[in-house]
């Protein structure tokens, strides 16, 4: 009997030791999770860097942002890796290339095999958010996106792709039902971030919220009349490289654009006013950034096209403010970051290991150490041109902080010194007292594309690789047939 009891006393104290260490290591992790600061990802929809106030821009009205790069670091050479919305997204949330994943076309499904910004933070003990434009689904603009295609994002109040800002929908969690934001969506989506941040602010959890305003994207007459007013067509400047025959349409554009811009300012102020009102601003790694630019007239293309490797569509604004930031609030890097360089930055801010088959660059040092004489050589790329770009050639380029250096499957395309050329309109191609560094340029590019395993070919040949098939009239992947119940997916892993 003796004997029993000890027995039964051994295994009591065994599984009470066993349960106060797990108990310990949860203790442990909760706190490890909690000293780790949450972070805000702002992300607009086709503002181009030079449409701010502290870019430069002498018309447009962007007071929040303008104080708020007074708290960041500025990355003034910040490039789309692909400058068109799926393929951004998708190098942001993996760190990887378009060329790695399959995802250069805009409307393909993102596979849920690849491991992406919010499953790395949740592992590590964060709560995940996000609202807005999700683009990644590639089942149609409307379709509700379950939980399992939502890339470890929890908390969900997100479309597919919308451009209604009047009467924006969306889906709201695990509700199928399509609902509709009330107001002006960047307003609407921002008070429903506000929300969020009051609830979660005393959390134990440090949390990951992305905020995907699709503004100022076109549609530009639906931007509200008060900010619309703000900007008479005729009293705008237009840039030197808008074509003649553009002029006209691109101040009719900038109009709205310029209104959008604005509305969306006064729209992410709160979110930032909120923060600072919730003390979570010395815990917080907060980012605005856009996905791609906007090309507006320039160098002969018509507003709304972007793709191109021109600075007005691939340049995008990218402020940064971390906690201890301290003496960094206004530096300036002039150092590229290029959208896969994102996540492993955000990694190494956070002191999270940085998964190996990440091909961006981690560059916390040189956020946390802002040097503006630092360069490096962005990547950027379009590897088949869709829909209104169908007729341009795919390239492959590089982005310094003074050169822009470009070929395409024929050759080189583009070679611009941006300091002495900052609206691109000297081609320095095949000028003799240039061509030592046109080599240089090429061999940087070369190397670029060396680690990642790529090269610069015909559309034809990515297409067939990843078994891709545009739509024959609107030379893109057809999204709008889901609304007839003919949609096909097409994604870079067989489903």
């Amino acid at each position: 009997m003796k004997r029993i009891l000890v027995l039964i006393l051994s295994f009591v104290l065994f599984i009470s030791c066993k349960s106060n260490k797990a108990k310990s290591e949860e203790t442990i992790d909760e706190a490890e999770s909690a000293q780790k600061p949450n972070i805000v990802y702002i992300l607009t929809d086709q503002w181009r860097r030079s449409a701010l106030g502290y870019a430069g821009n002498p018309d447009v009205k962007t007071p929040n942002l303008d104080a708020f790069a007074k708290e960041a670091v500025n990355f003034t050479n910040a490039v789309s890796v692909t400058p068109v919305c799926t393929p951004h997204r998708a190098a942001l949330l993996t760190g990887k290339f378009p060329t790695t994943t399959g995802m250069f076309l805009n409307d393909l499904y993102f596979p849920s095999e690849e491991l992406t910004m919010a499953e790395i933070f949740k592992a590590e003990g964060y709560s995940t958010a996000y609202w807005g434009k999700w683009h990644l689904d590639g089942h149609g603009r409307s379709t509700y996106i379950p939980k399992e295609r939502r890339q470890g994002f929890d908390f969900w109040r997100a479309l597919e792709c919308s451009h209604n800002y009047t009467k924006m929908p969306y889906y709201d969690s695990e509700n199928q039902e399509l609902k509709h934001w009330k107001k002006y969506s960047p307003f609407a989506i921002t008070e429903d971030v506000n929300s969020y941040l009051e609830q979660h602010a005393k959390d134990k959890k440090p949390f990951l919220a992305v905020i995907s305003i699709a503004t100022p994207h076109y549609p530009h007459g639906s931007a509200p009349k008060k900010y619309k007013d703000m900007y008479p067509p005729e009293s705008l400047t237009l840039n030197p490289n808008i074509s003649e025959n553009f002029k006209e349409r691109a101040r009719k554009e900038l109009q709205g654009y310029y209104a959008h811009a604005t509305a969306t300012d006064k729209a992410i102020g709160d979110v930032l006013d909120k923060i600072k009102a919730l003390n979570l601003l010395e815990n917080t790694i907060i980012v605005f950034s856009s996905d791609h630019g906007e090309m507006m007239g320039a160098h002969g293309v018509k507003p709304f096209v972007k793709q191109l490797a021109w600075d007005e569509s691939i340049r995008v604004p990218f402020l940064i403010r971390y906690p201890e930031i301290e003496t960094n609030k206004e530096k300036i890097v002039h150092a590229p970051i290029t959208t896969p360089d994102i996540l492993p930055s955000l990694l190494g801010l956070t002191n999270i290991n940085i998964p190996k088959d990440i091909e961006g660059e981690n560059l916390a040092e040189l956020i946390k150490n802002p040097d503006p004489n630092v360069d490096r050589a962005a990547l950027v790329m379009n590897v088949a041109p869709f829909g209104a770009n169908f007729k341009d050639s795919p390239y492959r380029g590089i982005r310094t902080k003074q050169y822009t250096y470009a070929i395409t499957p024929d050759g080189p395309s583009m070679f611009y010194d941006n300091i002495k050329d900052p609206y691109q309109q000297n081609n320095l191609l095949g000028n003799p007292e240039f061509a030592v560094l046109q080599k240089e340029l090429d061999v940087k590019l070369q190397l670029q594309l060396k680690k990642i395993g790529d090269e610069v070919r015909p559309r034809a040949y990515y297409m067939e690789k990843w078994n891709y098939k545009f739509d024959d009239k609107r030379r893109a992947i057809n999204w709008w047939s889901w609304k007839d119940g003919k949609g096909l997916v097409q994604s870079p892993k067989p489903l």
